[in-house]
């Protein structure tokens, strides 16, 4: 026998699902989500597309499978729902060997689509340039980075705590990384005391860095395929100042890659700052810029 609360139960079933579907809807007015929630332009390196695919139609996939989940889920429910004069319980086993049999292999199939593509975008953006135009060798460091242009044999000023403070000007002060737009380039990734990660959100890539030289994997190949000021951050949680070890990219055309390239040399920013500014196992973490 229906209870005077029912129709209250009901009512308030459908506002919050009217409500859940408001914030939802009111979600895709950012600009972030009119990307598919990619903090970067579709053309922003030549990887870029490829990576913005694989992330989009996997998604795509994943809701069209949720909404047959979810369908057959609900037909189930109203299906199959206990009847008003139902007496005692309904059969506890039964079994259908064809339909678990589907419900098997179409999981299956799902996972090795899934995995295919996976894989083979993954092979295209491991795969290593066979001759880069420009080589930059990545240390990161607590709290900073330090780039060297391996083929240039020069170097970006020492990189020092950037120490946020919300001032005017902060940003300006972290350290700055010039790639030439349309150019090949290989970031080769180390550490000079524990583990950091690479990360420029435009670029959809990330890599860890570590203090062991023997760990494989440390590359990033890519070509900036437009000019412009992108940030980058560590993305591995890496001490007390984690949340300052920020930089910046600056994609500029070659000529205004050259022209940084003298500016460097005019400095004095001569050679490479390698490996024996790294910090030994057990040495103290060396706060002076000049030591790295």
């Amino acid at each position: 026998m229906a209870t005077a609360q029912e129709p209250f139960r009901v009512s308030r079933y459908i506002a919050v699902g009217i409500l859940a579907a408001a914030v939802f809807g009111l979600s895709g007015c950012s600009a972030e989500v009119q990307r598919g929630w990619l903090p970067a332009e579709r053309d922003t390196t030549n990887l870029t597309p490829l990576i913005t695919d694989l992330w989009v139609n996997s998604w795509i996939a994943a809701l069209i499978i949720g909404l047959i989940t979810w369908g057959l889920i609900i037909w189930c429910i109203i299906a199959y729902r206990r009847r008003r004069k139902t007496v005692g319980f309904p059969r506890q086993l039964s079994y259908n060997l064809p339909l678990e049999v589907f419900y098997l292999s179409i999981p299956l199939m799902v996972v090795g689509v899934f995995f295919y593509f996976t894989t083979r975008d993954q092979a295209i953006i491991d795969t290593r340039h066979e001759n880069p135009d420009v080589v930059i060798d990545v240390r990161g460091k607590q709290w900073s980075w330090d780039f060297n242009y391996i083929k240039e044999g020069v170097h970006e000023d020492p990189g020092v705590q950037a120490h946020l403070t919300g001032e005017v000007g902060a940003r300006e002060r972290v350290p700055v990384l010039y790639l030439p737009v349309g150019k090949k380039v290989e970031f080769q990734l180390n550490s000079r005391d524990v583990q950091h990660s690479f990360w420029v959100p435009a670029f959809l890539q990330k890599r860890d860095l570590y203090p062991d030289p023997t760990q494989e994997n440390r590359y990033i190949n890519i070509v900036p395929s437009r000019t412009g000021d992108f940030d980058g951050k560590c993305a591995e949680l890496c001490g007390e100042y984690h949340s300052e070890m920020l930089f910046r990219v600056k994609v500029v055309s070659p000529e205004e890659y050259d022209a940084h390239i003298n500016e460097l040399r005019s400095q004095g920013n001569l050679g490479i700052r390698g490996e024996e500014y790294d910090r030994a196992p057990g040495q103290p973490r060396l706060l002076d810029e000049g030591q790295g």
